[in-house]
């Protein structure tokens, strides 16, 4: 924990997507930085989406051709900085002209294609749905349809990997530390923070204050009296996994009554991530959970589709997410732009930024943009610079992804090459540090059960800042998909004695 009293340039509040990549962009121009959260890094909205990387292809229907541009672009950059956490995938729109008339696809695909610049990822196409190929578990009348290419990503990791490379370049990171209030004092934030568990608190300064906590945005301006008005839609999404729905390594874009869309997507080998629902919120209290009608909505949707049609027993696991989306008027939630507005108030010399909406895909270009906003106040050792530095453990060209996995695959023979893709997928080339000396799987220590291993989760600890068992099950791994309920149950247990031991 940092000292009481310490000072730096930029406080960040809000420790998702957004928080990281400011935190990250801004250490690495020397800037004195610090990040807090409430909760554990990446815990809320930045491990609840639809795990894409990806330009939005439904946003062209609402003009939002700036968003889509970037998010095209950043696409490609993203790939290049986490080549083993990023990886392509292709989707399936199935034709339904009763929805979408063809000519309006194909128009839009052609734009996907050129927006974004050049694009390592094959173009689109139009496709026939076979039962062995692109049309895996449809029903049997679908018949046509069409293809792109996007991204996939392990949301949580990527959040993970963004704060782990601004504690390289010497950022200050505080998981469960929330802040109770800042005011300004001679043209610098004094800010009251409190340690969660212990209920301590120290102080700290800061020239400028970053305002990135998402869901909560509207009540650090309220702590800090910001003049900036809180225009926050909430709009919860709800995803589903269930047992693999069909076969295949593509994912589906399945167009739905209401105009919007629902992903099938393939998801942690054996399961099939269904997704997402938008609904606007009053409060986060809503949004702790999928509802029935969420689930059924979602279901009804993909089982327009499936030839074997998925019922609420298969659903195996669900999450929620909130959205902290600008209000920019819009009715429809699936309306309501997915770019993000940068708010100033620079009252009395102490600055502060809030960050409204923004989406996985762009957080780094918004951390460019945020730190361009914020020259007049910081002094900045270095231009932009974190589209050419690799994350942690993707240090190797994209194109050699799989020679990099084979090569440490060979330098484990005795590990089983399931668990080393699992690992490498989740660590890229920093698989060896989380191995260390370990050769066989008795050299990992207790299996706990999902693929986890005691020598990760303790890296898991003294590395990733995992201060519970759900840190490490549902978002530093996906482990507790996999476990059974008393293999869940027992790593808890073992977990709350390991962090006592600890202490």
């Amino acid at each position: 924990m940092t000292t009481p009293g310490r000072e730096f340039d930029l406080l960040v509040i809000g420790g998702g997507i957004n928080g990281a990549g400011v935190a990250r962009d801004a250490a690495g121009r020397g800037v004195r930085t610090a990040l807090v959260d409430q909760g554990d890094f990446g815990g809320a909205t930045s491990s609840a989406s639809t795990k894409l990387i990806h330009g939005g292809l439904r946003y062209l229907e609402h003009f939002e051709f700036r968003l889509v541009a970037e998010s095209l672009a950043e696409r490609e950059v993203i790939l290049r900085l986490a080549p083993h956490l990023v990886s392509p995938l292709r989707f399936v729109m199935p034709q339904v002209p009763a929805l979408r008339p063809v000519w309006m696809i194909r128009l839009g695909l052609w734009l996907y294609d050129r927006m974004g610049g050049r694009s390592s990822l094959p173009g689109s196409a139009t496709v026939r749905l076979l039962s062995d190929g692109y049309g895996a578990g449809l029903k049997p009348e679908l018949t046509k349809g069409f293809s792109y290419s996007d991204a996939r990503v392990d949301d949580a990791r990527l959040v993970i990997l963004n704060l782990k490379s601004a504690r390289d370049h010497g950022a200050t990171l505080l998981p469960r530390t929330r802040l109770v209030a800042a005011a300004r004092d001679s043209g610098r934030w004094r800010a009251t923070l409190e340690c969660v568990a212990s209920g301590q608190r120290f102080e700290s300064s800061a020239r400028v204050l970053i305002n990135a906590a998402g869901p909560w945005v509207k009540h650090v301006t309220d702590c800090t009296g910001s003049a900036v008005s809180a225009r926050v839609r909430l709009v919860k999404g709800s995803h589903i996994v269930v047992p693999r729905a069909y076969a295949g390594d593509h994912a589906y874009i399945l167009q739905n009554a209401d105009q919007r869309v629902v992903f099938m997507i393939p998801y942690e080998e054996a399961y099939t991530l269904i997704g997402t629902t938008d609904a606007v919120i009053d409060s986060l209290d809503q949004a702790r959970s999928i509802t029935r009608e969420e689930t059924c909505y979602l279901l009804a949707a993909v089982n327009r589709y499936l030839q074997c049609p998925l019922a609420e027993s298969d659903v195996v696991w669900s999450y929620a997410g909130v959205r902290p989306l600008y209000d920019d008027g819009q009715g429809d939630p699936a309306a309501i732009t997915r770019d993000y507005q940068l708010l100033v108030d620079d009252r009395d010399g102490a600055v502060q930024l809030s960050i409204f909406g923004g989406k996985l895909t762009t957080y780094r270009k918004l951390a460019e943009t945020v730190l361009a906003r914020l020259a007049p106040w910081l002094d900045y050792r270095c231009a932009a610079w974190t589209h050419g530095e690799p994350l942690p453990g993707g240090e190797f060209d994209p194109a050699r992804r799989d020679a990099e996995l084979q090569r440490l695959c060979a330098a484990y023979p005795q590990l089983p090459q399931p668990l080393l893709r699992d690992l490498f997928a989740r660590h890229g080339l920093i698989l060896a540090t989380v191995l260390g000396e370990a050769r066989t799987l008795g050299d990992l220590g207790r299996d706990f059960g999902g693929g986890l291993y005691r020598r990760e989760a303790e890296y898991f600890v003294a590395r990733e800042w995992a201060l519970a068992a759900d840190d490490i099950l549902w978002r530093r791994s996906k482990a507790g998909l996999r476990m059974t309920a008393a293999q869940r149950e027992d790593f808890t247990t073992w977990f709350a004695s390991f962090r006592a031991a600890a202490s």
